[in-house]
Order: structure tokens, then sequence, then C-alpha cells
């Protein structure tokens, strides 16, 4: 089949609407059916009510229904909703044959856009009958033909579709040919007629038979057609003569051209295959050119006179072959008759000897008979006279054919001569043996399993004859079979389509293109001419096709805008009637329009979203038109058949943007033809980004050292996280978790760059006070809803030498003495005292070296390097001074170090008073002596001051409880009279009123280190008590109480309590400012120590 077509791009602006409208709207469906040829305005369904839209929208949304193509056969009624029918629906010219006729409509309602899809099935009805193209089918059929074998006929042809069409086919009856069903690749069946019986042109040569086909409509359809079979003949037919073994006599001397036989063979086949010939197959050496046969007649004829003394008889095979190679043998026997053509011939046996004369005989002459049996030796071998036999067999031949074989000749007699034939292995023939009445064998060659020329033209045997000596000889002769030709193969076209394009207006004898056949046969038989089969129409009046050739030409004027497409059908047919059509051309590939496509999509879409859909046509028909839609491998996506024609692209998997932003989607169509044709299109995805992936930092967690005194300001580190998605959703945002150090935020010690990750220090920090920060930095993306993750940081706060050594002990004053007394008794390594040393520092600016920078002797004492303890070197001796002063540096190691020095007052003396001597004479500070007496009197003056305030109080609500008492004795004349008595007052000689009285001796020298506070013991107290009787002294436990006393005593001794506390408070204190303080404590408590001991040593005495 030949397609002459050419591009169009058709439907071009329907489509680009439909891939906008598929782009913006949203997808709905309905299904509708309806059956073909429905009158104009007939109802197919309520729109509206099935898509659950208010009739009143269609109005205000401006609906409207459209199609694919200029016409549209459905109309939308905006009163009711309704899809009705606007004009005639034929299924048969809208979809041929397709089985499916859908009529795909998009309902659209804007305002907002939103499009439906609306589906119709058209349904068939049975309004066609069966058709066959032509009136009558010719078919020319070898009579050889095997039985069994099918021979496609003409399928009718039902525009229907379904129950509708072609539902099967009847066949006249006969008793040859029987009807059966066979199934196309495109699944289309087609009748085929099966040989069930050998046919014999000699007996019947012609056939007639009738074929209806018959649909499955209610009720049904038919169309017939007549089919008229020609027998060919076929060389089916062996020639046999009219006997199998002539026997002839003939006299001896018979003159030359003497006709001794006519032998007469005949041959059922016609033309060629009945032309018969004769000729001798076997000639024995003896008989060779006595005699002749006439290939023609058949006659034998004497060449030369036959002598009975030589051979008594001659036999002889012939063989009668006709024209197709068949052949058939019989036996010719002459038996030559004896004439009395020879006188007798004396033959003497004895030789001639002399006798004497005077011999005696005893006995009369004997005459007695010798047989002498002279006994066969295997000598001779078997031999064929002929070193090769050629056989001329057509592939044609029947099986059980038989060809006789030559036969052998063996000398020996008996056992010793010829016994059997073997013949070499082969599929095709066996051998069979048979015997002469003389007793002799011959073989012949009988086929068992039929030849094929086309697969093996020339067999070669070997026929071995053997004899029953011992040992036994044998002989061979080598047979060639040469396979005849028959007509058993159809032509057969290299291409099964061919597909070729031209242009319009193109002038005639325009070459388009060449078929080409070739046939297997051999001679006539594999000749082929080419014509175009039963083609009519406008194709038949525009193309040429040559004969011999196979080339197609232009013999008219072509119109595109009236055809673009062709199919012809060529059929190539050999002499022996035998044709093979070319049943299709696919021509085009098919055409992808992509109508939808959703780029980009989100990469969270669920598995079996739609992401586009595309259309697919091929404007070829039955299989070529068949078209499979594939996409290219390892690829998350899956592409479905939704509609006819229509597929949808799915996601078959998630997509992951991080791992592929976008897909190269290639997607190809490929029809069903002989070789496919495809098409393929790109499809372009991207795939957009959700916020599915939390900020990851480059660490686990962040460590860096920082000195201390550092810059405000100043950056620490950098904080680094990355997020895999893409824009807003990766942009990251650094922030500091609200964390307290030292009951501040940390913010008050460290900020963060919110776009960086830069951490810069908000104030110098001082590794004394915080040694390390450890706190939580979040990173969040820039999404919706935004997704963060945290890492832990920690600065290490590094020291610096910034600080020098403190020296804790000895304390240091400029108005204070602190000395170190050492026995004159002291033994070399006496400690003296030790300077004791602190650094705020860390690490080796921590450690503390201990020197003696200078000393009033520097040979008496040394100080401890590490440890700071002052030791006598050597033995103190009388000579050495009282006041020793020793002054310690205390440096650190770090870099630059730092020192401090402490100055050491060493006295050496035996007691503490004589040591004190010694430092009475030491400047002191005035200002500081000045300070502390201001101090003192200014506590005395407070305290003086609260005691008046508290007298003035206590007389104050004395003498309003007294008034009070006063108005209740006026008042009440009947209650006892009490006597008034004076309020109490103080006794400072120690029997007053007050709960306590504490007696103080300040002993205080001008020099402030000889000055003690001493604390007296209250005295008794003790209350005067008047009554009427008289007056007498009572003690306080004795006293009773008035109204209301209670309260007065526990007022009183609060206050009391707390002014002596308060005063011994502030004494202490200010002895305790006194740069002696401590060193005077320890001196007394000393000298208590020693009284106490000399007290104990006494009471012991």
């Amino acid at each position: 089949m030949i397609c002459l077509t050419r591009c169009v791009w058709a439907n071009f602006w329907l489509q680009l609407c439909f891939c906008f409208i598929c782009m913006w709207g949203s997808l709905g469906e309905v299904r509708y059916s309806a059956p073909e040829e429905m009158q104009r305005g007939s109802v197919i369904g309520n729109v509206a009510r099935d898509l659950g839209i208010d009739v009143t929208e269609l109005v205000r949304r401006n609906a409207r229904v459209v199609a694919e193509g200029s016409r549209q056969f459905c109309e939308l009624s905006s009163e009711t909703g309704s899809l009705l029918v606007s004009e005639r629906m034929d299924r048969e010219e809208l979809c041929v044959q397709s089985a499916s006729c859908v009529l795909q409509f998009q309902l659209l309602l804007e305002n907002p856009l939103k499009v439906y899809s609306l589906l119709l099935d058209i349904q068939d009805i049975n309004d066609n009958s069966p058709m066959f193209e032509n009136g009558q089918i010719e078919l020319e059929l070898l009579e050889s033909t095997v039985l069994g074998r099918r021979f496609p006929l003409e399928s009718a042809h039902d525009p229907d579709i379904g129950a509708n069409s072609v539902h099967h086919y009847q066949l006249s009856e006969n008793e040859y040919f029987a009807l059966e069903m066979n199934t196309q690749v495109d699944r289309n069946a087609y009748p085929e007629l099966v040989l069930k019986k050998p046919l014999d042109r000699e007996n019947q040569a012609d056939h007639f038979l009738t074929l209806s086909g018959v649909d499955g409509g209610r009720p049904f359809r038919s169309g017939t057609t007549s089919i008229h079979i020609h027998v060919l003949d076929a060389n089916d037919n062996v020639p046999v003569f009219g006997q199998s073994v002539y026997k002839v006599s003939a006299q001896e001397n018979s003159p030359r051209g003497t006709v001794l036989v006519k032998l007469n063979a005949t041959d059922l086949d016609n033309g060629i295959y009945g032309e018969i010939s004769y000729c001798f197959s076997h000639v024995p050496d003896k008989t060779r050119g006595i005699v002749e046969v006439d290939h023609v007649t058949g006659e034998v004829k004497v060449m030369v006179a036959l002598d009975y003394e030589e051979a008594s008889s001659h036999e002889l095979d012939v063989q009668v072959k006709d024209g197709g190679g068949q052949s058939s043998h019989c036996k010719l026997i002459i038996d030559v008759i004896d004439v009395n053509d020879n006188s007798p011939v004396i033959a003497v046996k004895s030789t001639t000897s002399t006798v004497p004369e005077d011999i005696i005989l005893e006995n009369p002459m004997e005459l007695h008979p010798v047989t002498i049996e002279i006994l066969d030796e295997n000598d001779h071998a078997p031999s064929f006279q002929n070193k090769e036999l050629k056989f001329e067999i057509s592939e044609s031949a029947t099986l059980g054919s038989r060809f006789l074989l030559e036969s052998a000749d063996d000398h020996d007699v008996g056992l010793n001569s010829l016994q059997n034939y073997i013949l070499s292995p082969n599929n095709h023939f066996v051998l069979k043996q048979h015997s002469n009445t003389d007793g002799g064998k011959y073989a012949e060659m009988v086929l068992q399993k039929a030849l094929d020329r086309e697969e093996r033209p020339h067999l070669s045997l070997k026929l071995i004859a053997v004899d029953g000596g011992n040992p036994q000889r044998s002989g061979s002769v080598n047979i060639d079979v040469t396979v005849l030709d028959a007509n058993d193969n159809a032509p057969v076209f290299n291409q099964t389509v061919y597909r070729a394009y031209v242009l319009e207006n193109a002038p005639k004898g325009t070459y388009i293109t060449a078929v080409n056949a070739t046939d297997a046969d051999a001679g006539l038989n594999g000749r082929i001419t080419y014509n175009f089969y039963k083609q009519k129409g406008a194709a038949a009046q525009l193309f040429n096709i040559d004969r011999d050739t196979g080339i197609v030409s232009v013999v008219g004027e072509i119109d595109h805008e009236k055809y673009t497409k062709f199919e012809l059908t060529v059929e190539a047919r050999d002499q022996g009637g035998l044709t093979d059509l070319i049943v299709d051309v696919n021509d085009n590939a098919p055409v992808i329009n992509l109508m939808s496509l959703s780029s980009p999509v989100a990469e969270d879409v669920p598995p079996g979203t739609t992401i586009a859909v595309v259309n697919i046509k091929d404007f070829d028909s039955g299989r070529n038109g068949q078209v499979a839609c594939f996409i290219n491998e390892n690829l998350p996506f899956n592409i479905k058949s939704s509609l006819s024609n229509y597929y949808n692209l799915i996601t078959d998997a998630f997509l992951d943007r991080e791992t592929h932003s976008e897909y190269n989607i290639t997607v190809t169509a490929s029809d069903s033809g002989s070789p496919a044709l495809s098409s393929s299109t790109t499809l372009l995805l991207k795939v957009s980004d959700i916020n599915d992936n939390a900020p990851v930092f480059d660490r686990g967690s962040y460590s860096t050292h920082l000195l201390e005194n550092n810059e405000p300001g100043l950056s620490i580190c950098s904080i680094t996280a990355r997020d895999l998605d893409w824009n807003q959703n990766a942009r990251v945002s650094y922030f500091l978790e609200n964390t307290q150090i030292g009951g501040a935020p940390i913010s008050s010690y460290v900020s963060i760059n919110s776009e960086n990750g830069v951490i810069h220090a908000v104030r110098s920090f001082d590794y004394e006070q915080i040694k390390q920060l450890s706190f939580a930095v979040k990173a969040q993306d820039g999404g919706n809803p935004p997704l963060s993750s945290n890492v832990s940081v920690k600065i290490m706060i590094q020291d610096k030498n910034d600080n020098a050594p403190q020296v804790l002990y000895p304390v240091q004053s400029g108005a204070s003495v602190v000395a170190e007394r050492v026995p004159r008794s002291a033994d070399v390594g006496y400690l003296v005292t030790k300077v004791v040393a602190v650094d705020v520092d860390s690490g080796q600016n921590a450690w503390l070296s201990y020197k003696l920078q200078k000393a009033t002797d520097r040979a008496l004492f040394e100080v401890g390097l590490q440890n700071g303890e002052i030791r006598t070197v050597r033995q103190v001796t009388d000579k050495d001074a009282v006041k020793q002063r020793l002054t310690v540096v205390v440096e650190d190691n770090g870099q630059p170090s730092r020192s401090a020095t402490v100055n050491v007052n060493v006295a050496v003396a035996d007691n503490f008073p004589e040591a004190l001597s010694e430092f009475t004479d030491f400047t002191h500070d005035k200002d500081y002596n000045h300070n502390l007496t201001f101090y003192l009197v200014l506590a005395l003056a407070v305290v003086s001051f609260l005691f008046i305030v508290s007298i003035i109080a206590i007389l104050s609500v004395k003498c309003y409880r007294w008034r009070r008492e006063r108005m209740f004795y006026k008042s009440g004349a009947n209650l006892p009279v009490i006597p008034y008595y004076p309020p109490l007052y103080a006794d400072v000689g120690g029997t007053g009123t007050l709960q306590h009285v504490y007696n103080y001796e300040v002993c205080r020298t001008t020099d402030s280190r000889k000055s003690d506070l001493k604390y007296g013991r209250p005295c008794s107290e003790s209350i005067i008590s008047l009554d009427s009787s008289g007056t007498q002294t009572l003690t306080h436990a004795q006293r009773e109480k008035p109204t209301n006393q209670d309260f007065d005593d526990q007022v009183r001794f609060i206050y009391w309590y707390l002014l002596e506390f308060f005063f011994s408070s502030c004494i202490a204190d200010l002895l305790q400012f006194h740069p002696h303080h401590h060193h005077i404590v320890r001196e007394r408590q000393k000298l208590r120590a020693q009284s106490e001991k000399k007290k104990e040593g006494k009471s012991q005495r």
C-alpha cells in the first residue's frame, strides 16, 4: 500500500485554545451516549443537572459548548441546561471503522474560568448491509495443491460496528472446499477457503461457489459475491506404459529397420506435462547398438542384424518421461529365433602320432564320456554400465512415485552373483528391490518426502550393489537428482508498506516510487507482473504502475485541496497464477499535540497528579493507525491513556526538587506499522520548591576562644547553616535563643548578625568574672511556616595577664605597722611568717614566685620561691638589730609579668613589750587618728541623742496615762481611793527603776594603739515601793505591776537592749578601724594566757 500525503497543520487555533484552557481551568468530565441519525434538536442530556450547575449561571457566566473541528454537532440550551443535537450525526462518516466513536466537547464557563469535558458516545445502528468490493472473486489453483491449504478471500465491508458489522460468512455447498475464519494482526476477521479434497483437473477443471457475508443486526443484513475457481494443471500424472514387460521374438539376421515392437505409454496431463518421450535407460553391452527406440513414437527397430549364436535373447529397460520430468519404466525382452545359417564345423580334438604297425591290441577301442564341472570363484565385483545416473523430478511429484534404477552386472554365478542393493541415507527416497523372471534383481527409488526446489534443487545419492561372495564384493554408481520447479510459491514483496510523497500539480510521468516483489520459483513460475488491485475512483485516474518494473508514476493532475492522501493496493502475479497483495501503507508518523502542561509543579504533589495532557493522531488506518505512547525510562512519571487519542502524564512517585529541579520528559508515540513510525516531543517540567528542609549547620556544635578585655563589637566567630530549599525557603536567618547567664540575658553579652551569622561581642569580657559563655543559636528559614534548627555555641574566655598579684598577708596600711617577732633563740630555718598572695588571673598568669628584694640584714632571712615562707638563714645573735625590715616582691609568670611588693617588719625580741617599745617611734598617719577620733565622738553624740529622745518619749507616755487615771478617779466616787505615787525615776547610784544599767569604762590614750574599752555588768535592780503603812525597798521581782505595766516593761527592755547592741557594735567597728587591732588582740591573748599560767602556778604553790 502506498500513501501519498503532505504534512498539514490542522485545528491549530482550537488546540492552542484548548491548551490555554487546560492550563488555567479545572477539569471535570461527563459522558453521554446517543444513537446515530438522531433528529436535530433531540435532547442528549441535561448538563446543568449532571454537573451541579445552576441554570441561571449558564447565562450569567456565558456558558458555551466548543468542539474540535469546524462542525458543531451539539449545542447548549441556556434555558434548560440541556445538550441538544444541532447537526445530523452519522457514525460511519465520523468514525469510519473505529470501534468507539466518541466526540469530545468542552463546556466553558467564564468569571471565573471553568472547563468541563463532555464526551458523547455515538452508538451504532444497523443501517448498512455488508458489501463485497467485487461481484466475483477469481481464483486459480493448482490441482497439486495440498489438502488443508488456505486461500484468503475478500472480506465484506460493513460500515456498522459491533453486532451490526459482519458477523459471519456462508459458503455454498460443495465437496472440495470449506470456509473458515481467520484473524489478522489488527484483529479483523476475514474468510479463508480451505481445500478439503484433492483437486483433479482431469476430473473437474472449474468450480463455481457463492460467498455470503451476514451481519449480526436485528433484522440481519447480508451481501454476496461469486467465486470462480480455475484448476490449473500440475504434473501429477506419471506416464504409464500399456504393459510393464514387452516380450517379442525376432529371427536372427532380420534386416535393419525391422520394427520389432511399438511401445505405448500415456500421460493424463495436458500441455507440456502431457508430452512424453521414450528412451533406453539400461542397455547391456551385448545389446548396445543392435536396436533403438523412436523418442516420439516408441517404435523399437533393429539397427544391426541379430545373431542367435552370439545372444539368444536381449533384455532392455525402456524409460518414458513427460515434459514435467515425471517418468516410468518397462522391460523389453527380445528372443532371437535361430536360423540354419551355419554349416557344420569339424573340430579336431586330438593330435596325430606314429603307431608301430606290429602293435598288438589286447582289447578293442572304447569311448568313455568325461564331465568336468568348473566351479565359480568370486573374482568379479558387481558393476554398473554408467558411472552416473541422472534423474529430473518435479518438486510437485506425489509421494510414492517410483523411479527405476539401472541394474548392476556380475559375471559370477550363484552366491557370488549380485544379491542386494543399498541406497545412501537421505530424507526423500527409499529403495525397493524386485526380481525378474530369470531371477535377476533390479531396484526402484520411491519418493517418501515431498521435494522442494527452493530449499534443495539438487540431490546427490549413491547406489551400491553387493554380491554374496566371501569376501564380499560391491560396486556403486552415483545418482544425481535434479528437482524441477513447480509453481508452488507466491510472489513476495520486499516491503509490506511503501511510503512516498509527491507534490501537488506534479507533471505526468513523475516518478513516485517503485515496488519490488520476488518469486522463489524459476522460469515462467518466477516471472512477476504488477498491477493495481481493484483500484477505482480518482486513484485509478491519477496513478499508473509499470507492469514489468513496478514503477509507480503520475498520470493525472493531483490537487492537494481535494486529496491529501491516497492508499493504493498493488498486486504482484507470477505466470503460474499466484498473487500477493500489499494491504497497507504506513506513510504517516503519529502527530503529538501538547494540550496542557502544568509547569512548574510543586514537589509535594502526590503520586497520580496529572502534569500534562497530550493528544496523539495518526492519519493511517488499521494497524498502522494504532498508536502506543510512552516516555523515557527512569523518571518518576507515567503516561496513561485517558480518552481516545488523549494521554495523561502523571506523577508516579514523590518528587524532590533538591534532587532534581527539572525534568526533560520525552514523549514518544509509535504506531504498529511495519516498519513502525514514531515521533517524539520533549517537555521541560520544572519542580517548584516547598519548605520541606530545615536549615542544617555545617557543624554539630561550635566552640571558639576569646581573649578577655576585648573591644565591644569584636567579631568572635561565624555560624553557617545551609538550606537545601530554594529562594525564600532557603533564606536563613540567625537568632540567639533566650538564655540567662549570671541573671542577665545572653543578648547583653553577644549579638548575632541575622543575615550572615557572625557573632559579635556586646561588651568587654573579664576572665575573672566570666570564664565561658554557652548558648544556642537558632537558624530559621523564610518559609511559611518556617523551619528551624539549633546549634550549641561555646565561647571560652581566655585569660590575659591583666592583674598584678595581691598580697593577703601581711596586711599593708600606711597608718599601721605589722611586726613579726622572732625570738633570739630561733634556730636556722625558723618560720618567721608567710607572705600570702593571690593572682586572680589563671594558668601560668597566676603562677607566683617570691623574692627578697631588700632587707635590713639579707644574710639573716630568706623567702621561699614558691611558697613565700620567710625563714631564718642563720642563728639569731645578740648583735642582730631588733628592728628588721624586709621587702618581698611577688611576681606572676605572665608575659609580660606583673608584680607586687610587701614590707614585712620583723622584731628580733624575746617578748612582745620589748618588741613594741622598739616600734613606738614609727611614724603614724595623723589623718587616720583624727578621723578615728571624729568617728568615736560622732557615735557618742548619736547615742546620746537617741537616749534623750527615748526618755522624752517615755515621759510623754507616762504623763498621758497619768492624766487618764486621774480623770477616772474623779468620775468614780464610790471606788476605793488609791493613793498617788510619784513616777519611778532612774537611780543613778544603782538603785533606780530602769531595767538595765550599764557601766562603761572607756580607757583611751592619745595613742590609739593603747586604747581599750571595758564592759561592766549591770547593777542590781530595785525599786522603791510606797504604801499606806510605810516605805520599803523591794526587788524588781517582788514588785506588783500596775495596770499596763507589763507592756511598759517590755518596751523599755527592747529599747535598752537595742541601744546596748547598737552602741557596742559601733564601738567594736570603730576599734576594728585601728590598724593594729588584730595585732593588739593577738598580743593581749598571749598576755592573758601568760597571766593565767602564772595564776595556775601560784595556786599550785
